[in-house]
């Protein structure tokens, strides 16, 4: 009888094991099959996140991004660099793009999103990079990691609370990652140039592209 439930149990353990792999390549196949670009989709919203602003634009660098990942991570170095060295030539527009897979991701682009709603998008954006070693891969919320980051900020807890607990907040994220979805974005970073999207493997090639596209 012991022998049995102890097959049983084992059985259950098996199906379960299967079950779970079939949804992770399931929510991989979403995330990766090709999809039909919208005809009204943009690469820049009027509403969309500007971290730069060139006084005289030559060059408009979009990057939809997932703050959990650590790819985005390995190029926020390479972006800022670019703007610090071409901020007066080159735009920076950031757009959410949180990955289903990570489980602080959406909860990331809340918390920044929270953050620009009292004008501090930026600093926000630069603590989830700085930071994400410290929480990236966890498997339960980091949302009160996050509000500590808002402390940490001078930002007004109860507007961040409410902000945070508003759904139009969760959905101004979701409308970016729809956005992206519509205009072939299937995996972060996936960066667009001049409204074309870039094809880089390595931050030394965006580097490149970007500095072609301003002629240099």
């Amino acid at each position: 009888m012991t022998t049995q439930r102890t097959t049983q149990r084992l059985l259950r353990i098996v199906l379960l094991a299967g079950v779970l792999a079939l949804i992770a390549l399931l929510v991989t196949f979403i995330l990766t099959s090709p999809e039909r670009q919208s005809a009204d989709a943009e690469v820049v919203r009027e509403d969309s996140h500007v971290l730069n602003q060139a006084a005289d634009e030559k060059a408009v660098l979009v990057e939809f991004l997932d703050f959990e990942c650590e790819v985005c991570r390995a190029y926020y170095p390479t972006v800022e660099q670019l703007r610090a060295e071409h901020g007066d030539d080159l735009t920076l527009v950031l757009r959410y793009f949180p990955i289903p897979g990570h489980t602080n991701s959406t909860n990331a682009a809340v918390a920044v999103e929270a953050a620009a709603a009292q004008g501090q998008l930026e600093p926000m954006y630069q603590r989830m990079y700085e930071t994400q070693a410290e929480w990236g891969e966890a498997q339960d919320s980091r949302a009160d990691v996050f509000r500590g980051f808002a402390q940490e900020l001078g930002l007004d807890l109860d507007q961040y609370d409410d902000a945070v607990a508003d759904p139009a907040t969760t959905a101004r994220v979701q409308r970016d990652f729809d956005e992206g979805r519509a205009l072939g974005v299937s995996g972060t970073p996936t960066f667009f140039l001049d409204g074309e999207r870039l094809e880089v493997e390595t931050p030394d090639g965006l580097t490149q592209a970007v500095e072609g596209a301003l002629g240099e």
